[in-house]
């Protein structure tokens, strides 16, 4: 019997998967457990839908991530930090006040964790950081740390 499942399943599938189970597992175990429904032409089409609706959703989120990174391009982020005479900062920048600095000054939010920074940025100057916007879209945004 070919069911759709509702929910990952360990051994059997994944979510929105279309599979074959035996007719006895599906009307004892995946139904009454609302695990999985019947592959008929409703649920089929239901599934489908999803689906389209997903890649559509993804599209327009891709489109999205692609626009800022452009915007990205052309910005410089400037941040006035304390530093001592030789140009060295105390402490460092982070990833967390260049995103900070993104959403105060430009009005574009990008999660901390996105920001591809190794270490902290601990010397005076312009520097080039990474910013994974979505799945294949890295950014690259100046940032410039200006002596207090």
């Amino acid at each position: 019997m070919k069911v759709i499942l509702k929910q990952d399943i360990k051994g059997v599938g994944k979510k929105d998967q279309v599979i074959n189970a035996a007719d006895g597992y599906a009307r004892n175990f995946l139904f009454p457990k609302g695990l999985a429904v019947p592959a008929d032409a409703g649920n089929m089409n239901n599934l489908q839908a999803k689906k389209d609706s997903n890649a559509f959703r993804k599209g327009e989120e891709l489109k999205e991530a692609k626009e800022i990174a452009e915007k990205l391009k052309k910005l410089t982020v400037k941040l006035k930090v304390k530093s001592g005479d030789n140009g060295k900062l105390f402490g460092g920048v982070t990833s967390k006040e260049i995103a900070e600095a993104l959403k105060s000054d430009f009005n574009i939010e990008v999660d901390k964790k996105k920001v591809l920074l190794k270490d902290a940025i601990k010397v005076a100057g312009v520097t080039k950081v990474d910013i994974k916007l979505y799945e294949g879209v890295i950014a690259s945004v100046n940032v410039m740390i200006v002596p207090n």
